[in-house]
């Protein structure tokens, strides 16, 4: 074999750069590309289709300096709470942006390469992938305005001279898809005169021009670094938006897709343990493209179960949750879901496009509103404000019932969301402020003049410890919910890759059924969704007549399999065979 000829892997990396970089000497640019990245052009690939996780992996959603304490730095503080109270719970954090930032609360990023002082250091982060797998997150789309590539793109030097996505505004940009209602272009003056560029998202967060083979290899450094710190999940934020052609829509194009297959190949060949997740706020349909053949995220975000979750549960009526759920493609092995319901942005709206009525969006958003929510809009192509996301506390989302507004069945309702989330097939991740039940925060909107803030609580230490420890919801809410959590991580059934069928069982009782991957556990998801008592019989799930079933929540077994069964209002059930239960 002649040794001087490329490896597998630089012949693989060198096909994507010839897709992206036509023009360009790929081999070169892929041997650039190995040498930025400190990998060895011989790096055995990883096991194709395997799963890098099981039952176990929950994940929990938190900004670095959500709890903040005077004894120590932010970073520090959640480390310490977290392996305290939820070393049972979860198997992963996911940090938000962690950097000096200029605005979005961290989506802004000034440096990649610091962690924000205020929050604490890359020892802290280190600390934390000790305990805990982490998930940072690749603000890859855009950098703040503020950053000193932007300063250097102005100055017209490098790095950042030519970082940044130019356009002229006579280009035709009449189809592109927008999140955001703020002008696309922001004019510019630099040292080569006016200019002006692209800005997705806002004016503070400017567009980086991946059309530059030395922004990739920017960001090949970037990621190298998250992999030395420990890092070894990673969100792709914003990633649908990457590429750009004046002319189409903008979004989820085919050189999108082809530097995400690019970057998963480096990482994986680096640390084979390592998960790429896609953020991709989108229909369905598109959303799902990101799974590629199995080469491009290892995760996607199920983006459309939260609207349709809480619309199920406030209308008391399942038909959509479950004719969506009845349509999602069983993940190949090696890729699953992430399952969230709430997260650091808002209920987004665009995932329901296809799955429910203009009429039942309308019906949603003014219910949220009358339970204290907001809702931001998007500029679609032709001009048109239209709302994009909701903006409440999931604890407020779930208050109440749109033909009675708030009820007594605020904390039933809430967990039987979790149930549901817990359940289905993929990896759930809980917002940490779903784990107290945190209200919506209306004097931080005030404050920052951001919708997006009423779920972004700041809490003090002493304050929640206090709420914690005393007869308040939010201790309800945290031990209801490290229980359920705790009973999911030892059920077989619960893998992420198991088996999911939906069974049909009415309106108003949302169900189905998970085996276990080697078959030996079966699992029957039962939930009334509605604001009434539902009474079904055990005949109607096919239980094996052999086994003996028990209600993993409840504790109850049921040795009739003939029986009746009432479940209160937003009460639901883990009917299982072989049972484990979790260590106390």
């Amino acid at each position: 074999m002649d040794s001087s000829a490329p490896s597998h892997l630089e012949q693989r990396l060198t096909g994507h750069l010839q897709t992206l970089y036509p023009k360009l000497d790929a081999s070169e640019l892929a041997r650039n590309c190995l040498t930025t990245f400190h990998l060895d052009a011989n790096s055995e690939p990883p096991r194709p289709h395997k799963n890098l996780w099981d039952q176990s992996d929950i994940m929990l959603i938190t900004y670095a300096d959500t709890l903040r304490s005077e004894e120590s730095t932010p970073l520090e503080t959640l480390h310490k709470f977290v392996k305290s109270n939820l070393s049972e719970s979860i198997s992963a954090v996911h940090l938000l942006p962690f950097f000096p930032y200029s605005s979005d609360d961290g989506f802004s990023v000034m440096d990649y390469t610091t962690v924000n002082p205020s929050s604490g250091d890359w020892t802290n982060i280190s600390n934390i992938t000790k305990d805990f797998k982490v998930m940072g997150d690749l603000v890859i789309n855009h950098c703040s305005s503020r950053s000193m590539w932007f300063e250097n793109y102005k100055a017209g030097v490098s790095p950042g001279a030519e970082y940044f996505y130019e356009t002229a505004p006579q280009s035709d940009l009449s189809n592109v898809v927008r999140p955001r209602t703020s002008p696309l272009l922001r004019e510019v003056q630099t040292k080569n005169g006016i200019k002006h560029v692209w800005c997705t998202f806002s004016h503070d967060q400017i567009d980086l021009n991946f059309e530059n083979p030395e922004v990739l290899l920017e960001f090949l450094r970037i990621i190298r670094l998250y992999l030395e710190k420990g890092i070894r999940w990673f969100r792709l934020d914003a990633v649908a938006f990457l590429w750009k052609t004046p002319g189409t829509n903008c979004i989820n194009l085919p050189n999108t897709h082809e530097m995400i297959r690019l970057l998963r190949l480096m990482i994986e060949h680096w640390a084979p343990d390592s998960v790429i997740i896609t953020e991709t706020n989108i229909p369905n349909r598109e959303n799902l493209t990101y799974f590629g053949n199995a080469n491009e995220a290892h995760l996607i975000y199920n983006f459309s179960l939260p609207p349709l979750l809480i619309n199920t549960l406030v209308t008391g009526n399942c038909s959509h949750l479950k004719s969506w759920l009845m349509g999602m493609p069983p993940a190949q092995q090696g890729t699953t879901y992430l399952n969230f319901v709430a997260s650091h942005d808002g209920i987004g709206l665009r995932p329901t496009e296809g799955l429910l009525s203009e009429w039942e969006i309308d019906t949603l958003i003014g219910t949220m509103k009358k339970f204290g929510g907001k809702v931001s809009s998007r500029t679609t192509p032709d001009g048109e404000a239209k709302p994009y996301e909701i903006n409440i506390s999931l604890w407020n989302a779930l208050s109440g019932s749109v033909l009675h507004g708030p009820d007594q069945w605020q904390f039933a309702r809430f967990l039987c969301a979790a149930g549901v989330q817990m359940a289905l097939e993929g990896v759930p991740a809980f917002y940490i402020h779903s784990l107290f039940g945190t209200e919506n925060d209306h004097e931080r909107v005030s404050n920052t003049g951001q919708f997006r803030s009423i779920n972004r609580h700041i809490w003090q230490m002493e304050e929640l410890e206090h709420a914690l420890n005393t007869n308040t919801h939010h201790k309800k809410v945290f031990e209801a919910m490290s229980r359920l959590m705790k009973i999911r991580r030892a059920q077989a059934a619960f893998h992420p890759n198991a088996t999911q069928y939906v069974l049909h069982m009415g309106d108003e009782l949302f169900a189905f059924w998970r085996q276990s991957i080697d078959r030996r556990q079966s699992l029957f998801a039962v939930y009334n969704i509605s604001d009434q008592p539902q009474t079904f019989n055990l005949s109607e799930l096919n239980l094996i007549a052999t086994e003996d079933w028990t209600d993993l929540v409840s504790d109850q077994r049921y040795e009739d399999q003939m029986a009746q069964v009432t479940l209160m209002p937003y009460q639901f059930m883990w009917l299982a065979n072989k049972t484990t239960r979790p260590k106390d």
